[in-house]
């Protein structure tokens, strides 16, 4: 960030809700059916379709709303909101207007050391838009040769977190949405695949000077960024945006409010149109819905019911010893289910964060799965941890099995019992193997008794490649340092 100016963000996050049925009709929300084969009447808006509001999706938003520290309104109503897209079959989007479901919370984040507090605006329900593919012109439509149009999505239930401009940083905006990806994510309402649309960003972002002694300007005008699909993306498009803005500033120029396109490829953001105001949507009641009730005693039994949400999980684990960065990792992948199982089970909790954070991350992102499209239980990963910490296996061999239980879905005692790969730790067992090889390397013997100690590496290596990687690798070090040193 140029030296005199403030950056100031403010974050618009659409999250898709994994609920069965669309959010005013059945049609269900499958991802990847066929094109136009999940509408109906209702979700295109034809002449005498009367919605229904999802009363599931309805306290999916309430719960996101509780995580965030939001109130939730004892009665709100559904607006439409009136403009026309290609891909809004009805001519408007019901959304929610003066009112949200959800208003006034916080969501704390932790970037890089330095705590913060974003303010949370509102949470409010709406419906999802179709989509539309755009063929030639390189995918946009500008220049493109068809422009097809699938309204499948058209209707699923929808949740718009509005942050209040309190983020001062393109990392601490990415910060945000990772954080509240994690809770969505951990509440169970969606998926959160920023890779699949299921958690969309826009962006807003201005600039201000800030004088030598601290003290700000008034905010500056704005301009978004529309439907940023990873953190990478938004990181990169408000850095971008910010320093455009100064540029044009310190040129003498006027920032104009207007919506923007980021573009990956070229790094930089393009203008989409000039930003439409509010009253431009000439937002009205929905005559056809009735209000939303909430009432105190479904509230607190929501709120009662919340689980365990990333920061205190994050907590909880370095209370326990595991390192800050690794509970982190535990966390986001999902993986905290597995390390609650294995630590029950008794096993270590460094060790099981360990092999959480290294090889069973590994594993995941070799696969490209997630924790649960697996059949490995954090059962499975106890029993492995005490295996190696038991010396039954080696990390290498330990390794192995862990690649055989993603595999199968067996338990790792019933894999090392079938492929006979247990650990050879008796020493009675090696000693003959490790004088033979002293004996077919006397060279390498005589380099480790003048001072070359280094040596002795190749001598172990010998003997793992002999054992197919059975021996244990400390006990054969042992083994021949005492037989050639006399140690």
């Amino acid at each position: 960030m140029t030296d005199g100016w403030e950056l100031v963000v403010g974050l618009e996050v659409h999250v898709e809700l994994s609920t069965a049925s669309k959010m005013f009709c059945g049609c269900a929300t499958d991802f990847g059916a066929p094109p136009n084969t999940r509408v109906c009447p209702v979700c295109t808006g034809q002449p005498g379709a009367l919605p229904v509001a999802n009363a599931a999706a309805v306290e999916s938003a309430a719960r996101l709303g509780l995580a965030l520290n939001c109130a939730i309104a004892p009665t709100c109503w559904f607006h439409r909101k009136n403009y026309f897209y290609p891909d809004l079959a009805k001519n408007y989007q019901i959304s929610q207007y003066d009112i949200p479901l959800c208003s006034d919370g916080w969501l704390d984040l932790d970037t890089d050391g330095d705590p913060s507090r974003i303010g949370i605006e509102r949470v409010h329900m709406e419906e999802d838009t179709g989509k539309m593919e755009h063929r030639g012109g390189g995918g946009r439509l500008h220049g493109a040769e068809q422009s097809l149009i699938d309204y499948n999505r058209c209707g699923i239930p929808l949740l718009e977190c509005v942050s209040r401009p309190d983020i001062r940083s393109p990392e601490q905006a990415g910060a945000f949405v990772r954080e509240l990806q994690g809770i969505v994510r951990t509440l169970g309402i969606s998926d959160a695949k920023m890779e699949e649309g299921s958690l969309r960003c826009d962006v807003n972002v201005s600039v201000r000077r800030v004088a030598a002694d601290g003290t700000s300007e008034p905010y500056g005008t704005r301009c978004e960024i529309k439907n940023l699909n990873s953190t990478r993306s938004l990181v990169r498009a408000v850095a971008y945006e910010a320093e455009r803005q100064i540029h044009v500033l310190e040129s003498a120029g006027q920032i104009v409010q207007e919506t923007r396109h980021w573009d990956e490829e070229r790094g930089l953001t393009e203008l989409l149109r000039r930003k439409e105001a509010v009253t431009d949507y000439r937002y009205f009641p929905d005559p056809d819905l009735v209000e939303v009730v909430s009432s105190a005693a479904w509230v607190e039994q929501l709120h009662a019911s919340l689980p365990e949400l990333p920061a205190t999980a994050r907590g909880r684990l370095v209370e326990a010893g595991v390192d800050g960065a690794q509970a982190a990792t535990i966390v986001s992948y999902g993986l905290l289910a597995w390390y609650d199982e294995a630590v029950a089970g008794d096993a270590d909790p460094r060790t099981t964060a360990n092999w959480l954070t290294g090889e069973v991350v590994a594993q995941l992102n070799e696969r490209g799965a997630e924790p649960a499209d697996t059949a490995v239980t954090g059962h499975h990963i106890g029993e492995l941890v005490r295996l190696v910490d038991d010396e039954t296996l080696s990390h290498k061999l330990g390794r192995e099995v862990l690649d055989a239980v993603f595999e199968t879905g067996a338990a790792p005692t019933r894999i090392v019992e079938e492929r006979g790969i247990q650990q050879i730790s008796d020493e009675a067992a090696l000693d003959a193997l490790v004088e033979r090889i002293i004996a077919d390397n006397p060279d390498t013997a005589a380099t480790i008794r003048e001072g070359n100690t280094k040596a002795i590496g190749a001598l172990v290596g010998q003997v793992m490649r002999e054992t197919r990687g059975r021996a244990n690798p400390q006990l054969v070090n042992q083994l021949l340092a005492d037989r050639i040193l006399g140690g």
